[in-house]
């Protein structure tokens, strides 16, 4: 079967989009491609927001291939499927312009994952993934009838029809990626890298899937949730590839990257360097030693509140002290050149304290954000809090409250947000 896997040209004006603006690795896609060729599909696979493609040109290359199943993702990259855009305007543009040359189309991301029906109705297509997507790909490529696969919505007759809940893939025993050159040649992005300007390509590599914990304001309970951590080989495989290519950063997309023996005394024989996401109460000093010996230039630390009293709402089950949190992120600094502290913004928190705490860091060489205001995502413990299971109106309902409750954004969104109504009408009418 000849399948297309398209991540679409992203834009992001007027948007609420927390993640990084910058093109990524769409990891999904390229776990579904080795998955699909290795079954015997042909697979064409385009990524218009690397590429610098518009999303009509890119349905037009995929027109030109004809395939019998199109897929295309709702978020730029598993990077960010815990902050996509709210928004389905960018793929509902680029699937408006394929019309009907792609096939059975096919969604796979955060908000089918969620809101299946809300996302089959509004992008149009003929089926949604619900969960973590590549190996229900590869099932519907081989699927005589929709019904036999599980966790997908799809039109049936007048109605829409669910088949399970989200997917959780195995994951531990995916197969090394590997991307084109012009691809890795293109990516010019370190992510969450500031210690230098890159001079040779970055990209995006994951070591585990998921997180043990489960924060109020975390994003994952429909997809990516339950810790998982990926065999080492097909893993130093995929890296030296990248490395064989140019690449002299890697950026470790991993919900949380835990203390991994092995994996670092690997790196640490490596020419690369690379940036991860972390808990930094998890890091002992020996551990925090080797990080930085293994190449660790960038650690973004989740922090989130300065109280016990606010770490117990967001239920991040710290037992460090405030004193403690402050202590391991100062000697991580020693050995690796960009140390961040995420902070978010609670009513437990002072802002007095929080200033003084962050300068304070600041004045030691560790970065502390300005405190970020909440979003409900529908995938979130925090929006269930706040009105039960996600409905057909959950994306707008987060939308107009986080509007609604701000007047001030976070550091990277230099235009006010507009209605989640008003983003996805500027693409299509029928959205």
């Amino acid at each position: 079967m000849k399948v297309a896997l398209v991540n679409p040209r992203w834009d992001f004006a007027r948007s609420i989009y927390f993640g990084c603006r910058a093109p990524h690795l769409p990891l999904e896609l390229g776990y579904a491609k080795a998955l699909l060729e290795a079954s015997g599909h042909t697979v064409l696979m385009l990524d218009g927001h690397l590429c610098d493609t518009q999303n009509a040109v890119l349905a037009d290359e995929v027109a030109a291939f004809a395939p019998e199943i199109t897929v295309v993702t709702t978020a730029p990259s598993y990077l960010f499927w815990r902050c996509a855009p709210p928004e389905l305007r960018v793929p509902r543009e680029f699937l408006v312009a394929l019309g009907p040359r792609g096939g059975r189309t096919i969604a796979v991301g955060p908000h089918g994952s969620v809101t299946p029906e809300t996302t089959l109705r509004k992008l149009g297509v003929d089926v949604v993934v619900r969960g973590e997507c590549e190996e229900i790909v590869l099932l519907l490529a081989g699927a005589t009838a929709l019904a036999d696969v599980p966790s997908i919505a799809f039109r049936s007759e007048d109605a829409i029809r669910t088949t399970g809940g989200p997917h959780a893939a195995r994951f531990t025993d995916l197969p090394a990626l590997h991307w084109p050159d012009g691809w890795v040649a293109r990516h010019h992005h370190h992510h969450h890298r500031f210690d230098r300007k890159p001079e040779r390509p970055g990209a995006e590599v994951e070591a585990s899937r998921g997180c043990p914990y489960h924060c109020s304001f975390c994003a994952k309970i429909d997809f990516r949730d339950a810790y998982r951590k990926r065999d080492l080989i097909p893993l130093l495989s995929e890296i030296d590839g990248l490395i064989a290519q140019g690449v002299e950063y890697i950026y470790f997309i991993d919900e949380i990257f835990l203390p991994n023996r092995p994996l670092l005394e690997a790196l640490r024989t490596r020419q690369v360097e690379f940036g991860i996401q972390t808990r930094i109460d998890l890091w002992k000093h020996d551990m925090l030693d080797l990080l930085g010996a293994a190449g660790c230039v960038s650690i973004e630390a989740g922090v989130e509140s300065l109280t016990v009293e606010g770490r117990a709402v967001l239920d991040k089950q710290c037992r460090m002290s405030t004193d403690d949190l402050a202590e391991r992120l100062l000697y991580a600094r020693r050995s690796v050149p960009f140390v961040q502290a995420n902070l978010i913004e609670t009513a437990n928190d002072d802002p007095d304290m929080v200033a003084a705490w962050r300068e304070g860091l600041r004045s030691q060489g560790v970065w502390a954000n300005d405190p970020v205001p909440l979003y409900p995502y529908p995938s979130s413990p925090d929006y269930r809090k706040l009105w039960g299971l996600p409905d057909a109106q959950a994306w707008e309902r987060a939308h107009a409250h986080y509007l609604g409750q701000f007047t001030a954004f976070s550091e990277i969104q230099d235009e006010r947000p507009v209605p989640l109504p008003e983003l996805e009408a500027a693409c299509c009418g029928t959205c």
